[in-house]
């Protein structure tokens, strides 16, 4: 679950970590009032306005903008609410700006950035800092690897002293700024692991000229999976800005993202819908979202995640990827051969199945008269879909 950056910088707070003063408002005329009151706690003019939206690259895309007065604050809260932000990371129809945060602008000295990840493939949290702050940190990892820095750490254990101090020397740090620096990053690594997080990343994290370490940017993302510990975590949901259909099939019990292609995924379990949205770019097509729908799918489960799935105007064919363990295929086929019936469904459909009665339930689909086409296995029917889908 992802939180907004001014709900991240309250919990930052909380761990002791500095954030920049500011509010968080709905209409232009919060916007100019706390903005008023931070100019006159700071004795600066100038406030920054950013937009709140689950999105990276806000900057870029006009999400973010310095106001040297409040007429400025005034025109340009005006132009932000009720925009839709469009960056890399929301595709081509944007996130609507419902809420700003208005800060205070600090007196930047060094940008850097920090995030912490779970790296699997150790088993163990990982730390990752740069030099390069307030850049895509992608674009950093491609064209200047060697200026991205790990530090693997126990989650039983934390982040070390010693290992805090390897990091901030890595950055370049020295003085009174390193040892702030070492209790900032030891806090956001204790943040991370009692707050059952899967993602935190501060970028920038900035030095300022008075010597502070301050996190410019914050972005946290939860573990669902642990949400029963956090009960204050659900509380956090925003349902506004959220995107309905990504609301609703949380919703249903399933677990969607929304991408930018053309071919609905309709998959059981997390791993083979990974699997089958990579098959699908091997192909040369491109999966309209990520769909698991658990270890249920009878009729109304398949037609709820048909639904969800068509209610993306770009998708032109479905791709249905089951693996049958527990889950019988002749029984997922029965679902999917009535709901198709009943919901009268108008794209191409690709179905494989694999696992137990996958036989059986082939057999279902290839005599139920419909308008589906089948799949011998993962590969054929990936690349059934991208043919299905390059049809005009």
């Amino acid at each position: 679950m992802k939180i907004h950056e001014y709900q991240a910088k309250r919990l930052f707070s909380r761990y002791g970590i500095q954030v920049p003063r500011g509010e968080v408002v709905f209409d232009e005329d919060e916007a100019v009032n706390i903005a008023e009151l931070l100019m006159k706690q700071t004795g600066k003019s100038r406030v920054v306005l950013k937009a709140q939206v689950h999105a990276g690259g806000r900057g870029k895309a006009g999400g973010v903008k310095i106001a040297d007065n409040l007429d400025d604050v005034r025109r340009y809260a005006n132009a932000m609410f009720g925009s839709r932000l469009v960056t890399r990371q929301t595709g081509g129809e944007g996130t609507a700006i419902t809420r700003l945060l208005v800060e205070e602008a600090i007196e930047i000295d060094k940008e850097l950035y920090v995030s912490i990840v779970i790296d699997r493939s150790k088993k163990k949290l990982c730390i990752m800092s740069s030099t390069e702050g307030g850049m895509d940190i992608e674009e950093v990892a491609a064209s200047q690897p060697e200026k991205l820095k790990k530090e693997w750490f126990e989650p039983l254990a934390g982040l070390l002293q010693f290992m805090a101090r390897n990091i901030t020397a890595d950055l370049g740090l020295h003085g009174n700024v390193l040892h702030k620096s070492v209790r900032a990053l030891r806090s956001l690594a204790d943040l991370y692991i009692r707050e059952d997080c899967s993602l935190v990343e501060v970028n920038p994290l900035v030095t300022t000229r008075a010597g502070e370490i301050v996190a410019l940017d914050a972005k946290i993302t939860f573990d669902d999976n642990a949400e029963f510990r956090h009960r204050f975590h659900g509380e956090l949901v925003d349902k506004i800005d959220r995107e309905s259909v990504e609301q609703k099939a949380r919703e249903l019990g399933f677990s969607y993202v929304s991408m930018d292609g053309n071919i609905g995924c309709c998959v059981n379990g997390a791993g083979l819908a990974m699997a089958t949205m990579d098959i699908i770019k091997l192909k040369g097509g491109e999966p309209a979202n990520f769909l698991d729908v658990g270890g249920g799918a009878d009729a109304d489960t398949v037609m709820k995640a048909f639904e969800i799935i068509l209610s993306d105007p770009r998708v032109s064919v479905i791709f249905v990827n089951i693996f049958g363990g527990i889950l019988r295929c002749d029984v997922v086929a029965e679902g999917i051969a009535k709901a198709v019936s009943q919901s009268g469904l108008n794209v191409p459909l690709v179905v494989r199945l694999a696992g137990t009665n996958a036989k059986e339930g082939k057999h279902i689909l290839d005599s139920s008269g419909l308008k589906i086409f089948t799949a011998p296995d993962m590969d054929a029917g990936a690349q059934l879909a991208v043919e299905k889908a390059q049809v005009k």
